[in-house]
This record gives structure tokens, sequence and C-alpha cells, in this order.
């Protein structure tokens, strides 16, 4: 990138600074990651004119903080990659956690005394939401090597900065644990300083999952140890090691609250206890857990049976219950959210819904992500399975009205209009009469021109064709 490239390039970007300080639109964006980021920080009401990141770590605290954190043994590893380039050229090294904290920085002294200026300094939050477009912040929340380069940040005080960060992935869990920084002044650091911290964050992944590897072969040694190799070998985070040849429980088993009984993808039932620093699934003696019996169909009062009682539900609840019905594998707070009210959802009042649900059902509903531990028997899940087999029959028998009738639910709706045009669908095409009056009894079939239109055509002594042809005149 040359040198007149990058004068023009930050002319440009003070017209944009002068915009945004003014509320007026941008003559010129800056790149399409920056302008992205700008966005995302001016959303979180960063002021340009902020001097510093915060402190959020109390210094009495921060050595916990390491102990306890995964890169800390990467230490020596990161600085010995990193750290000699950080003083050969006057720069400072950083390493953050996964929220932009700093927990580690290595450098020039007279670098480190002009970076306590600005907060980049032990204890001091990087996250775009604090300081707004940066290194760190905008390379963890976009999840990829980021250069900032001088004018790019949207503080006007980190102008005198270029900064080249990569997150770093915990190869175990695939989220993200944290984010090695070189920062220095615009004039010397040069963009391409990107591609090393991005090797040396994948160098560090690479012993991270060395690690895993060790701790998996040296649990799986422990676990073949035993008798006759009961149970299935899970890691501390829910990886299956062995003991699931046939892999019918897929790469991960979510753990949740870590309770002891656990619904298995098969239907299965299944105990998991702690064993040495992972957990083993077992068979579980115990009997199956009782049924939840949902009636979510028609357009009465929703109501969903456990243990042999029955209880009327409100339209949230059954909403809620519908979904995690449709999606067994689990949802989260903010998945629920979105699809029980769009953009406009709040997850904080999924939690106290679910809260409610689970002081009704108890353990029928887990938690991380939320779903159902029991057998599930649902009206709406059996109409599926008559669709799929195609009995017209049974499916009018089964078809008692729409999906919660008064739910708004993108999703609930969704997946009533779909149910409704294939029950129709296969009636018209291959329904009975008596398989078309019984679907005409439905809140939806009452007014159906054409299902009256055929039940109106039967001979005229069927009273079905007089009740048709009166509907018709209507």
């Amino acid at each position: 990138m040359s040198y007149a490239y990058l004068d023009e390039y930050s002319r440009a970007l003070r017209g944009a600074h002068e915009a945004v300080a003014t509320g007026q639109d941008w003559p010129e964006s800056p790149r399409r990651l920056i302008a992205a980021s700008w966005r995302r920080s001016l959303e979180a009401h960063i002021d340009p004119e902020r001097l510093n990141a915060p402190s959020v770590l109390d210094p009495s605290h921060i050595e916990d903080v390491r102990q306890a954190h995964p890169l800390r043994p990467l230490l020596p590893l990161l600085v010995q990659t990193l750290s000699s380039l950080a003083d050969e050229i006057d720069h400072v090294m950083v390493v953050t956690d996964d929220n932009g904290r700093v927990l580690w920085r290595r450098g020039n002294p007279a670098v480190i005394r002009r970076a306590d200026q600005i907060g980049l300094a032990d204890g001091h939050q990087w996250a775009e939401h604090n300081v707004g477009t940066n290194g760190i912040g905008t390379a963890l929340a976009i999840r990829r090597p980021m250069h900032v380069y001088s004018e790019e940040h949207l503080m006007r005080v980190l102008h005198v900065w270029s900064c080249s960060a990569a997150p770093i992935s915990d190869p175990d869990s695939g989220q993200i644990i944290g984010c090695v920084d070189v920062s220095g002044t615009a004039s010397t650091l040069h963009p391409a300083t990107v591609a090393m911290v991005a090797v040396t964050a994948k160098l560090a992944e690479s012993q991270l999952a060395l690690r895993m590897y060790e701790r998996d072969e040296h649990l799986r040694r422990r676990y073949e140890a035993l008798r006759g190799r009961p149970g299935i070998l899970l890691s501390s985070t829910g990886r299956v090691i062995s003991g699931d040849p046939s892999g019918c429980l897929g790469k991960r088993v979510p753990l949740g609250s870590q309770t002891q009984r656990m619904l298995l993808k098969d239907g299965s039932v299944a105990l998991l206890e702690p064993f040495s620093s992972g957990f083993l699934l077992r068979p579980s003696p115990a009997t199956t857990p009782p049924p939840l019996t949902m009636t979510f169909l028609g357009a009465g009062t929703p109501t969903a049976t456990f243990d042999d009682h029955e209880r009327p539900l409100s339209l949230r609840h059954a909403e809620l219950l519908a979904l995690l019905a449709l999606h067994p594998h689990g949802l989260t707070a903010e998945q629920l959210s979105f699809l029980l009210y769009g953009d406009d959802g709040n997850p904080v009042t999924i939690r106290a819904e679910i809260h409610r649900l689970r002081a009704q059902f108890g353990n029928a509903i887990a938690a991380k992500p939320y779903r159902l531990t029991c057998p599930i028997e649902a009206d709406f899940l059996e109409l599926r399975r008559h669709l799929a087999a195609g009995d017209p029959t049974s499916l009018a028998r089964a078809y008692n009205g729409p999906l919660l009738l008064r739910s708004e639910s993108p999703e609930i709706r969704r997946e009533r209009d779909e149910l409704e045009a294939q029950v129709r669908a296969c009636l018209l095409r291959r329904g009975t009469p008596d398989d078309l009056w019984t679907y005409a009894q439905t809140c939806n079939g009452r007014d159906d021109y054409e299902v009256l239109e055929r039940l109106a055509a039967l001979p005229p002594t069927d009273s079905r064709s007089a009740a048709a042809r009166a509907r018709l005149l209507l």
C-alpha cells in the first residue's frame, strides 16, 4: 500500500469523521469492513471524542483472571513470536480475552507509556461497544484477522495509532477465547503485520488442539480401563470421544445444566455421570419419563398434559412449547425470541416465560439450549406423520383446525399455514366425501368454496349435499 494512497485515504477518512461529528451523511465511506464497524459503533453510542478505553478489571483480581484463562499456558509462545517485533519497531503486543479485556502486554517501554494514556493497558476493555472501531474489538466482532489504520478508528485520539489483531478460537468448543494484537504508531505499523498476527493466532489454536487431543487420549485410556467399557465417553464440554461407534449422537451432546437424566436423539434416556475430567452417558435403568402431551389444533384453549395432570396454557406458553417441539435439538433464548417476535423480541422476556413453564413442567424442559427432555405427543406432530403417510382418512380425523389459531408468531404462522395448505391439498386430491365433510366442520373448512362444491355435487338425497349448497349461498 503506497504512502500516496494512504495520504489520500486519510483525507477521505477525515471528511467522514467530520460528517459523523455533525450528524451528516458521509461524503466518502471507509472500506466496507470499517464502514460496517463504524455503524455498529455509532449504534452503541460511542463518542468519537472519547479519550481512552474503560478499566473494567480490578487490579487486585486481574491475576486470578489470568491464571484461569486458557491462553495463559500459551503466553510464552505468543511473546516469543511477536514481542521481538514489538520491541524492534516500537510496537506493543497485547493479548485479550474474548470480551476484549487486556490480560497481558509486552513491548517497548516508550510505547507502553503512550499506550497507558489511551487505556491500552491491563484490565482495560477494547470491545467495539466500549471504544468503537479498533483492531481488537473489530477482530472479535467479525471473528477474523483485522488491520485498522489510523483514521479508520472512530475515536480521534486513536488516529496516531494503527493495529493488527486476530481472534483465537478454542478448537474444543469452537468459541472465541481471546485476541492477539500488535499496535503502534500509524507511520511504523505496516498493514502486512496482520498476516504475521494471524499466523500467530493459528499457531496458538494448533497448540490448543494438541493439548485437547492429549487430554482426550488421557481420558480415553482411563475409560478403556473400565471393565466392559460401559456408557459413552464425553469431554468436559460434551464432545463424544468414545463409545458411540454408530455416530448416532453426532459430534457433541448438549450438556445444558448437566442434569442427571438426558433425552438422546434416538429417544432413549441416559444418565450423565462425572468421569475423571469428562462425563459418561449410561443407559438409564429408570422407567421412561412421562410424556408431555400437547393439544394445540383448533380454536379451543391449548392444553398440555404431563404426569397425568392436564393444564390449560396461555397462548405464549403454548407457543414456546410448540417451538421447542418443532426444534428438538433446542433453541437459545435469542432464537426463541426471534421466532416468536421477530426483530422486536427480547430474550429477557423469553427467559422469564421459560422459568414459569419450568415451574409447571420441571425437568421436562432443559436449558442451554432450551429443549424438551421427555417423550412428546402433540396433535400437530401427529398431523405431520399422517401427511407423510398420505392417508386422507386418518388426516381428516386428526385435523381439528389450525395450529394455535390466535398466534401471531412468525414461525407458528408459517407452520400453521404450511399444515393447512398440505391438509387441504391432500384431502382435495385423495379424500372421500366423508373426509371432506369432516374437514368442512373445521373453522377453515367450513367456508372453503372448493370443498363445499365437491360436497354439493353429492346426490340430492345426501344431507351433506344440502348443507354444502346452503353454505355456498351464504
